[in-house]
């Protein structure tokens, strides 16, 4: 079975950084696609950030472009996400996102959640003002 933890949430003060986890069991993470999403109570899922298996292309939501990076480590089985100067409304629960090997991916389909075969528990984080 496929198993997506994240970890690293916390919280922070406006203008701090904090950089989330998200280690992937069960299967090679290699071929796959790798996205992360957030939550915040009372809105829709949205996405953050993704990063493709191969040729080292990154996608972000216009509202964290500039501030949060996404990376992984294929040795390690991880893709973090690092955030820097962290605002209020980046409060939310962080989810995890990976899609099946080989999955089809662009800026057009990655941010679609559907585009994602599997999800993580979430991490929380909140922004103090």
């Amino acid at each position: 079975q496929v198993q997506l933890v994240e970890s690293g949430g916390g919280l922070v003060q406006a203008g701090g950084s904090l950089r989330v986890s998200c280690v992937v069991s069960g299967r090679s993470f290699s071929n796959s696609a790798m996205g992360w999403f957030r939550q915040a109570p009372g809105k829709e899922r949205q996405f953050v950030a993704a990063i493709v298996w191969s040729g080292g292309y990154t996608y972000y939501a216009d509202s964290v472009k500039g501030r949060f990076t996404i990376s992984r480590d294929n040795a390690k089985s991880t893709v973090y996400l690092q955030m820097n100067s962290l605002k209020p409304e980046d409060t939310a629960v962080y989810y995890c996102a990976a899609t099946k090997p080989d999955t089809f991916f662009s800026g057009s389909t990655g941010y679609k959640a559907s585009t994602y075969d599997y999800w993580g528990q979430g991490t929380q984080v909140t922004v103090s003002s």
